[in-house]
């Protein structure tokens, strides 16, 4: 299965697909007697899905065999025994995608021309995924994070090792030449591809990023670049270069805390604000209207928020699951449409917002 989202891979997914465009979401679970259920349900919700691909007379023999097939594939690659809490698989003529979520996800299969994202993009969301650069005068290596784990990131030529060439060490130690191992040229040209290659990654991924190494490394870093000063953290801890990913993630554990107690801390202060100057909405109706609207500057949740509603027209109605016309996942559709329009999105603990309905906004007027 795929371990991570970003922007780039958000907006390759949401792009237009030739039809039939298959989405299949559930939830899943992590333990035991509750992820019993999940095996059943999945080759309930592929069987489905086969069921009305095969019988949709928009859909030529072609693409029908083609798109059962990549749903075949999809499902030999799911794991659910590391399941989170929610599963994405999408099946289109020629590819297919599986996800695992960070939030649950509602039962549901769709057949379009695009696929159903919009849980995808909660769930990047509310995992916080951060970046970890762990420098040494030798190899500098890249990971990606979320609150579950840290995994090593692979693109632009990264991770960086450099191989020294020195033909005789001896020598130069003897005759007192040796420069500082962070003094001399090579290692400052060294962390200079570094700092080159990190930034194209955080270009395309924007993300909190916390640089770990020795002091000296560190002060380096600072020297050659831009990226050590947009850092959100930096921690002095050597030996990280070469470490387990778990290692890591316990390293930078309290700062990546830290940095989300802080968020959480603004977001609040923002909508306090906005409640002075009457740029404030609250409840599932009102900043589901407004989203509709691109008003929101900030759209602030609690994590485990979800409810069923329906559009009745002019307001969001409470609804049971399965009701006709009931949205399941309304909450993660404010999400969607409220990042389309440029709206910053925050998640804080359960409870944060209870005199606000669980969802509230900062509006831009």
């Amino acid at each position: 299965m795929h371990p991570a989202l970003s922007p780039a891979v958000l907006a390759e997914l949401r792009r237009p697909r030739p039809y039939p465009a298959v989405s299949i979401l559930m939830p899943t679970h992590r333990r035991e007697p509750d992820n019993a259920q999940d095996p059943v349900r999945l080759r309930n919700l592929v069987a489905e899905a086969k069921e009305k691909v095969q019988a949709d007379p928009e859909v030529s023999r072609a693409d029908r065999i083609d798109v059962l097939e990549q749903l075949d594939r999809a499902l030999a690659e799911v794991d659910l025994v590391h399941a989170e809490d929610g599963l994405a698989i999408f099946a289109a003529p020629g590819e297919h995608r599986v996800w695992s979520l960070g939030r649950t996800a509602p039962a549901r299969v769709v057949l379009s021309d695009t696929f159903l994202t919009r849980n995808l993009v909660s769930s990047q969301i509310a995992e916080r995924p951060y970046w970890v650069l762990a420098v040494a005068a030798d190899r500098v290596v890249l990971w990606g994070g979320n609150q579950e784990r840290v995994t090593e990131e692979k693109a632009h030529g990264l991770p960086l090792v450099r191989v020294y060439d020195n033909p005789d060490p001896e020598r130069q130690e003897r005759i007192g030449d040796t420069p500082s191992t962070f003094r001399d040229e090579e290692t400052k040209t060294f962390l200079r591809q570094a700092d080159t290659a990190v930034g194209k990654v955080i270009a395309a991924d924007p993300r909190p990023l916390y640089v770990v190494g020795d002091a000296p490394a560190l002060a380096l870093l600072d020297a050659v670049g831009p990226i050590a000063k947009a850092t959100t953290s930096q921690i002095p801890h050597g030996g990280l270069a070469q470490a387990t990913a778990e290692t890591v993630r316990q390293t930078v554990e309290p700062a990546v805390r830290a940095h989300a107690d802080h968020e959480i801390t603004e977001s609040l202060a923002h909508l306090d604000k906005a409640r002075g100057r009457t740029a404030f909405a609250a409840g599932i109706d009102e900043v589901w209207q407004t989203a509709a609207e691109g008003r929101i500057a900030l759209l602030v949740v609690e994590e485990n928020f979800r409810t069923t509603a329906r559009d009745d027209g002019d307001h969001l109605v409470p609804a049971e699951e399965g009701q006709p016309g009931a949205r399941e996942d309304v909450v993660d559709e404010v999400i969607e449409r409220a990042l389309d329009t440029g709206a910053t999105v925050s998640f804080v603990p359960d409870g944060t917002l209870s005199d606000a309905g669980r969802i509230a906004a900062d509006l831009r007027y």
